[in-house]
């Protein structure tokens, strides 16, 4: 576990601790609310960029030719 130290203006904290918000359950709840959050609109940005230029479709020669490449490199990994 990693201990953090916050600094909050004080009418904030009282209210966040009056809140029981400042709980480590409560504080560890919401960065993950807001860490999935901000996942979720990083992916719906991406969703758009493609959308609005889309990647050509690949043949199916290009897809075994990836496959293949992936298989070899995955082949070299361990013992590179």
């Amino acid at each position: 576990m990693t201990t953090v130290q916050i600094t909050l203006p004080d009418a904030l904290a009282r209210e966040a601790a009056q809140a029981g918000l400042l709980a480590p359950d409560k504080i560890e709840a919401l960065l993950r609310q807001r860490l999935r959050a901000e996942r979720i609109e990083r992916m719906q940005a991406v969703r758009a960029k493609l959308a609005a230029d889309p990647l050509p479709p690949m043949t199916p020669e290009e897809i075994q030719a990836e496959i293949a490449a992936y298989r070899a490199e995955q082949r070299r990994a361990p013992g590179s």
